[in-house]
């Protein structure tokens, strides 16, 4: 049975900030203080493709239709030009993340963007080689490079040059760890394996079959179902418990490490953030506080 599609909200823009609460305080793994806000959406059509939640800085990143936002301030605050973002992740480094999709009306990018980098947070993008040839829906970095999926499944030491893996299957979501080449990539199928960078792939039968899928470090990983059931591992995918729930239609997933043994995890709903503290065994909306 396919997975059901990502979720994709039209929301007006009148009810917007009233409707979508998803701004978070700057916060660190020690210090839990989460507080929101009514967030100015720049767009009518707000569609969340990725969240990156930055554990040391507390900073929260959507990456959407309308472009990138950043979640963390008092109202929410759109962050360089409106591309839509249809993949999006970060690099070991604070500030650089890897992003593709499609240029926005105000972007001198082509169509599709291919493979774009940002070295301060969003601002202003470099273009990479697959312009006008890649829209990377599915995109994540390792300790070798990158993974990416637009139709084949590719990867890259850096950006530039790139290799087609033979995969045969096709991933909803990939995801890595810059300080691991373990990769995560979620089918209807089941959770295909990767210990190599992408290279070479195990489907994992016994594992759930989850939708979203994210690194907490460079073994901890969360996987959470179509229907919003959370598990977690603690071997970087290889084996799994079943957790909590999440409530709401989940559309993009994060993880950090926590300061009590048990990792953060973070979800977009069509109607909010949520966030839990608790490994996943719980979850509250962020404007709890």
């Amino acid at each position: 049975m396919p997975f059901p599609p990502i979720p994709r909200p039209r929301l007006a823009a009148a009810t917007t900030a009233a409707a979508l609460i998803l701004a978070l305080s700057a916060c660190t793994p020690a210090s839990p203080s989460i507080s929101s806000a009514a967030a100015g959406l720049p767009s009518a059509h707000v569609h969340v493709h990725g969240l990156s939640v930055n554990g040391e800085t507390g900073q929260v990143l959507l990456a959407t239709h309308a472009g990138l936002l950043d979640m963390s301030k008092k109202t929410a605050a759109k962050i360089g030009p409106t591309n839509d973002l249809m993949g999006f992740t970060a690099e070991m480094d604070e500030g650089v993340f890897y992003a593709s999709g499609h240029p926005g009306s105000d972007s001198t990018l082509p169509n599709p963007l291919g493979l774009i980098r940002t070295g301060d947070g969003g601002k202003t993008w470099e273009q990479l080689p697959r312009q006008g040839e890649s829209d990377f829906h599915a995109l994540t970095t390792t300790k070798s490079g990158i993974v990416a999926f637009d139709g084949a499944l590719r990867t890259s030491t850096d950006g530039k040059t790139w290799k087609t893996v033979d995969a045969g299957f096709v991933p909803a979501v990939l995801a890595g760890n810059p300080y691991s080449d373990t990769v995560l990539a979620t089918t209807q199928e089941g959770v295909q394996r990767s210990t190599d960078g992408g290279a070479t792939w195990v489907l994992d039968k016994a594992a759930p079959v989850v939708q979203f899928a994210a690194f907490a470090s460079a073994r901890e990983a969360v996987g959470v179902e179509p229907g919003g059931a959370v598990h977690y591992s603690p071997d970087g995918g290889a084996t799994w418990i079943r957790k909590g729930q999440i409530s709401g239609a989940v559309q993009a997933v994060a993880a950090t490490e926590g300061s009590n043994g048990n990792p953060w995890i973070w979800a977009a709903t069509s109607t909010e953030i949520q966030v839990s503290t608790d490994g996943g065994a719980t979850f509250r909306p962020s404007s709890a506080d």
